[in-house]
């Protein structure tokens, strides 16, 4: 199965379906990474907060895919913001996931109050001219950070990895990353089962009509809309269900049925507010 794949503003290409390991247990990270692989994943989004870098490499390393051949993210912690930091950091992740060069590296999270998030920037422009990754970007900056980073740096970030699902849209912001040429990953794109997404006539419907999972409907909305989506599952039957999504498309009033869902509510943190 091949998964359609993106340019990038710095003209890298990036896999528009991936895996997302967020609460993976670190045990089981390298088993269930390696089996995502073997059904056709490449595309692996990991952070040093998640505690599972190491299973990760792991996996891809007895894989016997071509690390060519795979898309790695991971990201830096909030309290390693800052240059030096941010330089130990980036170190210590390609250690962990035994790889020289990581494909995108993102500042996590703005934490504004911190007011590092600049400087940091500058750290990772550096990273790139160095080589310890192909792309940089961020996660969960709002149109206000990006535009300070545009102003301040004048380097335009790849991606903007932010909460995105039918309820929270993030409507403002996408129109913003447009006009700047950012691509939006969704993160937590299934709502992370906090409210009843998969019960809404919209997506319920859908799955009927197309003979499919509510799931696999929600994800296809993300890759219609031209976003990139990387589904979260320790269990190999729903991660090979979330792969087999590119066999139907939506029709325009499904998508506006879903589009309408949307209520600008979140179900994690602002990231105006944040302080972990």
């Amino acid at each position: 199965m091949t998964v359609p794949a993106l340019t990038l503003n710095d003209g890298r290409s990036i896999p528009q379906l991936g895996l997302g390991v967020f609460q993976m247990e670190p045990g089981d990270t390298e088993r269930l990474v390696g089996e995502a692989l073997a059904m056709g994943y490449r595309h692996i989004d990991t952070a040093a907060a998640y505690r599972n870098e190491d299973g990760v490499g792991r996996a891809i390393a007895s894989s016997g895919v071509p690390r060519e051949e795979i898309f790695v993210t991971t990201k830096l912690w909030n309290r390693d913001q800052g240059a030096d930091s941010a330089h130990r950091a980036i170190e210590t992740s390609l250690e962990k996931l035994g790889l020289d060069h990581v494909d995108l590296y993102l500042i996590h999270w703005p934490r504004p109050d911190l007011d590092l998030y600049v400087e940091t920037w500058r750290a990772m422009e550096a990273f790139r001219q160095e080589g310890l990754t192909l792309s940089i970007g961020v996660s969960n900056f709002t149109p206000a950070h990006l535009g300070r980073l545009l102003e301040e740096t004048g380097t335009v970030p790849a991606v903007d990895q932010v909460e995105l699902h039918p309820a929270f849209a993030q409507t403002e912001l996408r129109k913003f990353t447009a006009e700047h040429g950012i691509a939006i990953e969704s993160w937590g794109p299934l709502g992370q089962g906090k409210y009843d997404l998969f019960g809404t006539p919209a997506v319920a419907d859908a799955a009927a009509a197309h003979g499919v999972s509510p799931a696999q409907i929600v994800i296809r909305w993300h890759l219609q809309n031209g976003l990139i989506v990387f589904p979260k599952s320790s269990h190999p039957e729903r991660m090979r269900e979330n792969l087999d999504v590119f066999g139907f498309e939506l029709t325009g009033e499904q998508m506006a049925a879903i589009d309408a869902l949307d209520s600008g509510n979140r179900v994690g943190a602002d990231p105006d507010t944040a302080t972990f």
